[in-house]
């Protein structure tokens, strides 16, 4: 069974109302930069942009990229029109870069196809690049409140308290979008919605949940029987394979950096970064050198720098070299001012290549506007 019906505790807690939720979110909700504040209507491209930012990353780090974002697109239009290498700029750090990709395709659709506005159901909004069930919920229930269920990971830690979920996710996913459908009500759904994200986010944490103060405290099933912590259930993750590689930070004396263009598809799809050897769990970093894209006296810098992706960790050896300044970039590749790199879509992972080489920080982040 899905969900643990045990007649005691349903008989003691009662059923969770939205109404309860709606009165403790009047109260406490939190005040979000790309949130409509009360009596305000939502904008569809705040909306649409927070919630593809969010995907994946922490409200902490996205509220400095909202802004910078949204200063440098403050606009469909102007996001629609931009260069992609201007969008991937921006997104640099944030992450996922597919989600760049489709968030400027997106924009383009919604511009070409829709006369510049959001499709106003799931859906619709579904029809767009880069918009999955989730995002299409969150849209349609925030921005034009229609009743639809936004269920994310806050979403299925709460539901899953509440009815005592036994399926360990992800096959629960289906089962968590029933429950939290049951509940969304016909008035206020899109408050609804970005309420049960903050009960999630601030009281019904994965550890030590704050269970006196939720305002569903009295219906939760797995408080009735002191094993909040324990939900929601989930299948242990196969770490993949270490990988290694080498990446090649080549700096001309003109003080450029090479640097080349990852291909559109793929992990880091699009996004700059110092020429690098393919990433092998077989990899040797004592041959290393016989990747490099041109011959020049490469030196090992001590260390590697590590990273891990949702898939496998990564650790890159990092060889340096100092050229002339005639040196031309090989095909495929370009040299870029040092001055300039801040200006290029590097992900935090070559950042940490180039810092690795050239010493710390040497590429900023551009100051918010």
């Amino acid at each position: 069974m899905l969900v643990a019906r045990s007649p005691a505790i349903a008989k003691s807690t009662g059923a969770p109302q939205a109404a309860d939720l709606l009165v403790w979110y009047d109260r406490h909700r939190r005040d979000l930069p790309w949130r409509a504040k009360p009596g305000e209507t939502a904008d569809p491209y705040r909306v649409w942009l927070s919630e593809i930012m969010l995907q994946q990353t922490t409200i902490a780090a996205v509220r400095p990229y909202f802004a910078a974002f949204l200063a440098r697109f403050p606009t469909l239009d102007a996001l629609a029109s931009a260069p992609s290498e201007a969008v991937m700029s921006a997104w640099a750090g944030l992450g996922y870069y597919s989600r760049a990709r489709n968030l400027h395709a997106c924009a383009q659709s919604v511009l070409r196809d829709h006369d510049g506005r959001f499709p106003d159901t799931e859906e619709g909004l579904r029809r767009l690049p880069g918009i999955g069930p989730y995002t299409a919920a969150a849209i349609a229930a925030i921005a034009f409140d229609r009743p639809a269920a936004a269920v994310d990971g806050n979403v299925e830690r709460v539901v899953s308290r509440l009815y005592r979920v036994e399926e360990p996710l992800p096959a629960a996913k289906p089962e968590f979008r029933r429950l939290t459908s049951a509940l969304v009500p016909a008035q206020r759904p899109g408050d609804f919605a970005q309420a049960v994200m903050d009960l999630g986010s601030t009281i019904c944490t994965p550890k030590r949940p704050a269970c006196a103060l939720c305002p569903w405290m009295t219906p939760c099933r797995a408080r009735a029987a002191g094993l909040q912590e324990t939900y929601p259930k989930k299948v242990a993750k196969r770490e993949g394979a270490l990988r290694r590689g080498a990446a090649f930070v080549a700096l001309r004396d003109d003080d450029s950096v090479l640097l080349r263009t990852r291909v559109p598809r793929g992990l880091l799809g699009g996004m700059a970064e110092p020429p690098t050897s393919e990433w092998r769990i077989d990899y040797d970093p004592a041959g290393a050198v016989l990747d490099a894209p041109f011959e020049a006296r490469w030196k090992r810098c001590p260390g590697t720098v590590e990273h891990v992706f949702t898939h496998f960790p990564l650790e890159l050896t990092v060889l340096s070299a100092r050229v002339a300044a005639g040196v031309a970039a090989p095909d495929g590749m370009r040299w870029t001012p040092r001055a300039a790199l801040a200006e290029e879509p590097l992900p935090n992972l070559m950042k940490k290549v180039i810092a690795k080489a050239l010493g710390p920080e040497p590429v900023r982040k551009p100051k918010l506007r």
